[in-house]
């Protein structure tokens, strides 16, 4: 393995969302992940054919029936060994597997365990089911998001999920490990979704003070696509381009060469001004194709960019210049980030069936030859027909 992580032994259980993507983070940067999976499928979110499912990859897979007792205490076995343990599982699920904090604290003091919930381990909704739209609502990141006479509108399951979820966790764990060096004890870390969202919206509620942000109403704001000098607009083909010229400077650059009027410039900010802003601004693109708009403003500060889609965008110049896409089994996806100047990790490893490499992480655990068959024949383990 090579990374800034090589070495860290993680142990995940297998969940959905966050979870997965937290430990993706982990094993892009050279993290040893082992993933618990189930047994039998679990219906646990979108099924996918191993190779596409991408927040997957990077890791090895064991297949236990934790409902065993002997599943339960091979999974410890493996813990023992491990820095971290990923959980994302409803608030004591885990304990009544005999799998909780406590019982992994009394074999392994040094275990940073890493609990991923919607409303955290605590608190009346704590046992409630929820998905990522749930947690931004109650947040009040939702409700800031969609047009201004629309409802609101679900960005995708960016802002609960992987932002307010998988990198609150992940840096949670970093932080748990860095005072781990100085006390020598591992601890738990309560990632919640709806922390992470709110926890995201600082500056938000920091405007809402200030009263530099009207909270009763979407798209009336500075980044809610209120302001017309930051939001997007349709082209001569139907497709989009986003406009971002926050500063001044900017936003004189960008009026410059469409030829707006001057008073817009000296206006900018003038909430009066921006109905016929907007006007102006949508006449000028309409003009155009959006790869028209795209070679216009390559070059320069005006803080133009073509809106481009999944498909689309690892074909775009600065992302091939960047290498920011890599191909994985035919499946394009994104290369690990961030990046490092010394220790940069390898090429990610292909997400491999369910229960892949069980045999192998038990013999390099410790187990006999004799254990693992015994594990087998009782269905403990399993192993897939179709391996990797």
């Amino acid at each position: 393995m090579s990374g800034p992580l090589s070495g860290l032994r993680v142990i995940e259980l297998a969940s959905i969302g966050p979870g997965p993507m937290c430990a993706m983070l982990l094993a892009d940067q050279g993290a040893e992940v082992t993933r618990i999976d189930r047994v039998e499928p679990s219906g646990l979110g979108v099924q996918l054919d191993a190779r596409f499912d991408v927040t997957g990859r990077g890791r090895r897979t064991i297949a236990l029936d934790l409902k065993q007792a002997a599943g339960r205490d091979a999974a410890l076995r493996l813990i023992d060994r491990a820095d971290v343990l990923i959980e994302g599982w409803r608030p004591g699920v885990a304990e009544r597997l005999g799998l909780g904090p406590d019982d992994c604290a009394a074999r392994n003091p040094r275990l940073v365990y890493g609990r991923m919930t919607g409303y955290g381990q605590s608190g009346p909704l704590a046992q409630a089911a929820g998905h990522d739209i749930n947690y931004i609502a109650l947040s009040g990141a939702l409700h800031a998001i969609g047009p201004v006479d629309g409802a609101p509108v679900p960005p995708l399951n960016l802002v609960g999920d992987y932002g307010g979820g998988a990198l609150y966790l992940a840096f949670g764990v970093m932080a748990a490990l860095f005072e781990r060096e100085r006390s020598g004890r591992g601890q738990v870390v309560d990632a919640a979704m709806v922390d992470g969202a709110s926890s995201l919206l600082s500056i938000f509620h920091g405007m809402l003070a200030a009263r530099r942000w009207d909270d009763t109403r979407r798209g009336a704001n500075l980044l809610d696509g209120g302001a017309p000098f930051y939001s997007t607009y349709a082209t001569a083909d139907g497709r989009h381009v986003a406009l971002g010229a926050l500063e001044p400077k900017f936003f004189a650059e960008f009026a410059q060469r469409v030829g707006l009027s001057e008073r817009f410039v000296k206006g900018q900010y003038d909430p009066r001004l921006w109905p016929e802003m907007r006007a102006a601004i949508a006449a000028k693109f309409a003009a155009r194709t959006r790869d028209e708009w795209a070679r216009e403003f390559e070059h320069g500060d005006a803080c133009v960019a073509p809106v481009l889609s999944l498909r689309e965008a690892p074909s775009h110049s600065h992302a091939q210049a960047r290498q920011a896409f890599v191909e994985i089994d035919g499946v394009v996806q994104a290369a690990p980030a961030p990046r490092f100047s010394r220790s940069a990790a390898g090429a990610p490893q292909p997400t491999g069936a369910a229960g892949c490499d069980g045999e192998a992480v038990l013999q390099e655990a410790g187990f006999a030859a004799a254990e693992v068959q015994a594990l087998l024949a009782d269905g403990v383990l399993r192993v897939p027909k179709a391996r990797r």
